[in-house]
């Protein structure tokens, strides 16, 4: 029995590039909308539950696989549920290494370190980890790092090598003289040129 099939029932409005949620269940409040999907927090609960855009419903089942894989790591959240249009996971208290870039918190090496280390245990289990970028790592209050947004870890698939770059400018980042705070326009426009002239893991 899927105990969380009601919340799936999510309307959107696709207006040009932008899809927005018209209608959604009253205990879901809205955490973020992506590219393939939009993620609520379930009311009174910790969990959250991913709901697919119509045309990325398939992508649903790929992601639980994954996270079926994963099951046990302390870097990745747990699945609880899925659907033909949903996965229920945990709710990760914490900022994205987006959000401490865009508010100044500084980043550690021991992060860096943490996303090295979920990364060689998931190719361990035979996953290809890719898309690895900055608002997929949650930064938590105590100083976990968790990944998420996990549909592109699949089995076989191209490897890209943005955490790489990531981390060759991390080096720069730690220097004394480095700014540790930068717009979101910025960091948007070089995120644009880095998938436009060196790499897009998303084809």
């Amino acid at each position: 029995m899927n105990h969380y099939e009601q919340y799936a029932n999510v309307t959107f409005e696709q207006q040009g590039q932008e899809t927005y949620v018209t209608a959604a269940h009253a205990d879901l409040e809205l955490h973020g909308i992506g590219r393939s999907a939009a993620v609520f927090r379930i009311k009174d609960t910790r969990l959250v539950i991913k709901v697919f855009f119509p045309d990325y419903t398939h992508i649903a089942a790929e992601e639980a696989v994954i996270y079926r894989t994963l099951e046990g790591l302390p870097q990745f959240p747990r699945l609880y549920e899925a659907g033909v249009n949903y996965i229920v996971i945990d709710y990760i208290e914490g900022k994205t290494l987006f959000e401490c870039l865009t508010e100044g918190i500084w980043i550690d090496a021991s992060y860096i370190q943490q996303v090295d280390a979920a990364l060689i245990a998931a190719r361990s289990l035979g996953l290809t980890p890719s898309d690895v970028h900055l608002r997929n790592l949650i930064l938590t209050p105590e100083g976990r790092i968790y990944l998420i947004d996990l549909a592109r870890f699949r089995q076989g698939q191209h490897v890209d090598h943005q955490w790489e770059d990531l981390k060759r400018m991390y080096r720069f980042y730690r220097l004394r003289f480095m700014p540790k705070r930068y717009s979101e326009r910025l960091l948007n426009g070089v995120a644009y040129l880095y998938r436009t002239f060196v790499n897009d893991p998303r084809h």
